[in-house]
């Protein structure tokens, strides 16, 4: 079973920036892309973005682009999505997700738990 572990939600005003981390407890973890998705209460769950293994693809939802940026450092075995401009309709709690392959297909395998972000207008 892979373990993710995400942090750094919080509350935020509008404009406003949050960093969230993902942790992973996998050795294996740089051959996975990883995704960011997010879903608000009554709401499907949406794409946020997505990451290579690598590091050197990424890919956001039309929603996020140019506010947010996701990254990832295979040495700390953790991924981060930086969320700056922060909108109320950002409000959600966001999952850290593992793909199975090394190329972004934004299709999750695994799942963390989730963390909250809501900003404030």
């Amino acid at each position: 079973q892979v373990q993710l572990v995400e942090s750094g939600g919080g509350l935020v005003q509008a404009g406003g920036s949050l960093r969230l981390s993902c942790a992973a407890s996998v050795r294996t973890f740089s051959t996975y892309a990883m995704d960011w998705f997010r879903q608000a209460p009554g709401k499907e769950r949406e794409f946020v973005a997505a990451i290579s293994a690598s590091g050197s693809g990424t890919l956001y939802s039309n929603s996020v682009k140019g506010r947010f940026t996701i990254s990832r450092d295979n040495a700390k075995n953790t991924v981060y999505l930086q969320m700056n401009s922060l909108k109320p309709e950002d409000t959600a709690v966001y999952y850290c997700a593992a793909e199975s392959l090394p190329l972004v297909q934004t299709i999750p395998k695994y799942w963390g738990q989730g963390t909250q972000v809501t900003v404030s207008s």
